[in-house]
């Protein structure tokens, strides 16, 4: 009991330090966000909305023009989907893996007492479940362990009847029989990816090629800026190109704090992914980002951020490598945590909806007030952004207890067109489609 005592007195007392925003979150949106100075506080900013799900009955609140269901729910910390040709849907319910050399020292034990607040403390399912919806109603109505005693699961890619999972330490394949509800065979290990017992960023996403030749993999750095010492970074804060066939792997771009989503954006066909940046200078700073990717781009980590923003703490500076930083394409505000990432083709959304990436931010700890917490859209035209984000699916932060509802993390389309959210707080895959046929 004199446990709890001591971390909810400690979670109080971080709560009242740190700083308060003083900008809105859309000053720190768009293409050339506003970036004040550093505000780097003895105590960092500590801000985490408790976990604790919608009531029964409830749900976040939907765009207009559009509505929202829960397709499936009772999984364990659903965190990434992925949808089949066949309109199946898989969903890996995953968490971080064992990481003896993380979370240690004070503020490792802080770190371990905002995960359980904020609902992300619980071991991990090591599973991806196959949903499929039989009738056509929008809801699952089949459940199946598709691939089980995984390691810490996280993206998914289909090549042909090849079926590819980005575990925590590596790209895995499985022969995937079309059609199949389970996959029982053992894996072949294509590829290696940064892991280790530290593993800070844990998570690994993927998409194939257009051809299917390649696969790209992000890998999030081991630190906040790098303060454990370059070392532990080697081959992180990055997008790995894999060779689908040989497993042969070179950098595609480095200098990404910590890259998750990715999507093609068909008209250049040129990939984009969100980043989460880094924290604890302030509640506004310093804001994540979705960026085209270029082959062989450095885009700041750790060294500067937003292009040749110079990050102070970090010692000894790279003048050279800051010259040579590129500008992310477009801010999504700071600390909001923008994970899931989804090109709007073929969606059957109202028009507003017809073109552009849809982005699921998981939600802050490092600001005052929070910020995320919500499925956005940003409109794009001729290959770029064109327009201020407007909000598909909000709600699930609490206004009035603080608490958070949900926590939006991978998005995708169906093969209806409606938009499926992984929530890993609520356990549940929403399901957003147009109020009229």
């Amino acid at each position: 009991m004199w446990q709890l005592t001591l971390a909810a007195l400690m979670l109080s007392v971080l709560a009242g330090c740190g700083d308060t925003a003083k900008l809105p979150v859309s000053a720190g949106t768009g293409p050339t966000p506003e970036l004040p100075a550093p505000n780097k506080t003895l105590i960092p900013t500590v801000n985490v909305a408790k976990a604790e799900p919608f009531p029964a009955g409830q749900g976040p609140q939907a765009a207009p023009g559009t509505k929202v269901n829960v397709f499936a729910s009772g999984l364990d910390h659903p965190r990434w989907v992925h949808v089949l040709p066949n309109g199946d849907v898989l969903v890996a319910e995953s968490n971080a893996p064992p990481r003896p050399d993380a979370n240690k020292g004070v503020r490792g034990w802080v770190m371990g007492l905002m995960q359980k607040k904020a609902g992300a403390a619980t071991p991990s399912a090591n599973r991806i479940t196959l949903l499929r919806d039989t009738n056509g109603d929008g809801v699952a109505d089949v459940r199946s362990p598709f691939l089980e005693n995984l390691n810490s699961p996280f993206g998914m890619a289909l090549v042909g009847d090849q079926f590819f999972v980005a575990n925590t330490d590596a790209i895995v394949r499985f022969t995937y029989p079309t059609g199949s509800t389970r996959i029982e065979t053992a894996p072949l290990r294509v590829a290696d990816l940064p892991g280790g017992t530290l593993n800070h960023h844990w998570t690994k996403a993927l998409i194939a090629s257009r051809d299917g030749s390649k696969l790209y993999a992000t890998v999030g750095s081991n630190s906040n800026v790098a303060e454990k010492g370059m070392a532990v970074e080697e081959g992180r804060a990055a997008i790995w190109e894999v060779d689908a066939k040989t497993g042969a792997k070179r950098l595609f771009a480095t200098g990404l704090r910590n890259p998750n989503g990715m999507a093609w954006e068909p008209s250049t066909n040129v990939l984009w992914t969100v980043v989460n940046e880094r924290d604890e200078i302030g509640s506004d700073l310093v804001p994540d980002y979705m960026t085209s990717v270029r082959d062989g781009g450095f885009y700041g980590w750790p060294y500067s951020y937003f292009g040749s923003h110079v990050d102070e703490r970090v010692k000894p500076p790279r003048p050279d490598l800051v010259a040579t930083a590129l500008v992310p394409d477009y801010a999504l505000g700071p600390h909001t945590a923008s994970l899931g990432l989804a090109w709007s083709g073929g969606t059957t959304l109202p028009a507003p909806f017809a073109q552009g990436m849809f982005i699921g931010q998981h939600g802050s700890w490092n600001r005052k007030p929070h910020s995320g917490y919500k499925v956005v859209f940003v409109p794009f035209q001729n290959g770029k952004p064109s327009g201020a984000p407007v909000d598909v699916l909000s709600g699930f932060l609490d206004e009035g207890s603080g608490k958070a509802r949900g926590r939006p993390v991978g998005v995708a389309l169906d093969t209806k067109g409606a938009l499926l959210v992984a929530d890993d707080v609520g356990n549940v895959v929403w399901r957003v489609s147009a109020a009229q046929p």
